[in-house]
């Protein structure tokens, strides 16, 4: 089953493993990280291709299909959920 939330991490941060698990807690969902340089270029350039295949009635889902699938980096640490209800 697939969580109902996950987190995509980039950038500089995303190498910190302690940072990753501080988000992982307080949002209590599974952070996933991509190996890719400089991310928000790199999806700046799947919009843009979108954007000249547009006429063709392809989807931004089908242009990204060949994007770097993300891997889990972190998960929630046993018992947090019980500190992030209300």
């Amino acid at each position: 089953a697939v969580p109902r939330t996950r987190i995509l991490a980039t950038g500089g941060a995303s190498h910190n493993k302690k940072i990753l698990q501080v988000l992982s807690d307080v949002f209590n969902a599974p952070v996933y990280t991509i190996d890719t340089a400089n991310s928000a270029c790199l999806g700046s350039a799947y919009r843009a291709i979108h954007g000249l295949v547009a006429e063709t009635n392809v989807s931004l889902a089908d242009v990204v299909k060949l994007a770097p699938e993300p891997r889990l980096a972190v998960t929630p640490a046993t018992g947090v959920e019980e500190v992030s209800k209300p």
